[in-house]
């Protein structure tokens, strides 16, 4: 069970089963279960497409998410990897500790010094690399922040922007095109020279799957443009709160000043897990355990993805509903707490007045927000709605959560495939 507190969770039947639900989509999420599927020691094969991997001289990997040493590990388990580079979230230990692979431990969700390093040393990297080389890169989400060189602005501009931007609400894909326009690797530059063969593994952490998108579209291309960055910072009204040299850069680049991300790929990209992947593997458990499952997906605003989910609660008895997915959150207080928490509480909210549930949400990365949670586990019992306002005024979920001793730990699971959650009746 990769759910560390379980057993103070499993206190009902329905938990239990609950827990077990969780559990498969986590276990589905491991990149050892996802790289066996495509790779051999002779061959990539993926869509129809195959890449023999026999004729190229050495091969290499650069590695950056939160699944960045896990993706490592599965990979140099099935082929011979000479070295490479392994870039993860500070505070989670590599799973992989082998001396051919240099690891950093940068910032998220916010770049640091360390981002900065780790960037220039896979510029680095990839400059000594020959036409006759093959490197391999494992994507994964969390890859914007961990690999950072800001663009002729300060890294804590760049900092400041991402702050904001975490704060109002903004999707992945908006919080990404800005990130592109404000970076000297995104949005494919990283890979744009580049000499040797090159093939991007990915596990997706976006709606439908975006490769421009996941990880900042480091390794692909870019589709949005400095105009789009600007729209966005415009709609969340930070034109006032961002610096001058960073609108300055934005709008510079507007005008044709700067050129543009990338618009053709250099190299094939693959989408190798999504949290589809998990949504399959808990409806499969689900059904083992006797239940009639209905699965949807839910994005963006969680107010708008409370009511969906709310909207998608089966009537009959012994049913599940499986969402995945990933909302965003604007956070209006000073509490902690993150998306699939405050879902959480949001549909214990809403559901005082239906008959027994249980109600999980959890991000399969194991850290939910500003915590060092994974989401939260409950029935409906009874709450007097004054209380769960406050705390959702406050933005704080995780400390109600943690009265009720509801709270799902797992710390690090060196993988990311966006959120899962269970109402089972």
């Amino acid at each position: 069970m990769i759910i560390q507190n379980y057993a103070d969770l499993a206190t009902s039947e329905k938990k239990i089963e609950c827990l077990e639900i969780l559990d498969a989509g986590l276990k589905a999420a491991d990149p050892e279960n996802i790289l066996v599927k495509f790779v051999t020691p002779k061959e990539i094969t993926i869509n129809g497409k195959t890449l023999n991997i026999e004729g190229f001289s050495n091969i290499f990997t650069v590695a950056f998410g939160k699944a960045g040493d896990s993706m490592t590990r599965a990979l140099n388990a099935i082929i011979p990897i000479k070295s490479g580079i392994i870039v993860i979230p500070k505070g989670s230990k590599s799973k992989i500790k082998s001396k051919k692979f240099q690891i950093f431990n940068s910032g998220h969700p916010k770049p640091d010094q360390t981002s900065v390093k780790a960037a220039k040393e896979v510029i680095k990297f990839l400059q000594n690399r020959r036409e006759d080389e093959l490197v391999i890169f494992l994507v994964s989400g969390g890859g914007s922040s961990l690999l950072a060189i800001p663009d002729n602005i300060t890294l804590d501009d760049k900092i400041y922007v991402t702050n904001l931007l975490l704060k109002s609400g903004a999707s992945i894909q908006e919080f990404n095109c800005v990130r592109k326009h404000l970076s000297k690797i995104k949005g494919g530059k990283l890979v744009e020279k580049m000499k040797c063969r090159g093939i991007g593994l990915v596990m997706s952490d976006v709606e439908g799957d975006d490769l421009s998108s996941i990880a900042s579209g480091t390794t692909y291309m870019d589709n949005t443009t400095f105009l789009d960055a600007l729209n966005i910072i415009n709609k969340y009204k930070l034109q006032n709160k961002i610096s001058l040299e960073v609108l300055q850069i934005l709008e510079d680049g507007f005008k044709g000043k700067i050129p543009e991300t990338p618009k053709k790929k250099n190299m094939e990209n693959y989408i190798i897990a999504s949290n589809k992947d998990c949504l399959d593997a808990m409806e499969i458990k689900a059904k083992e355990l006797g239940y009639q499952v209905k699965t949807i997906q839910v994005f963006g605003n969680i107010k708008e993805a409370t009511k969906t989910i709310m909207e998608n609660i089966p009537n009959e008895q012994k049913t599940c509903l499986i969402f995945g997915g990933e909302t965003t959150v604007e956070v209006i207080g000073k509490g902690t707490g993150g998306r699939n928490q405050e879902l959480v509480l949001r549909l214990l909210k809403n559901t005082q007045n239906l008959k027994k549930i249980v109600i999980a949400s959890m991000g399969t990365d194991g850290i939910d927000g500003n915590t060092l949670f994974a989401g939260a586990i409950m029935e409906n019992i009874k709450i007097d709605e004054s209380i769960i306002k406050e705390f959702l005024k406050n933005s704080d979920s995780e400390k109600f959560f943690q009265k009720q001793k509801s709270n799902i730990k797992t710390n690090f699971t060196h993988t990311n495939l966006m959120d899962i959650g269970v109402i089972l009746k």
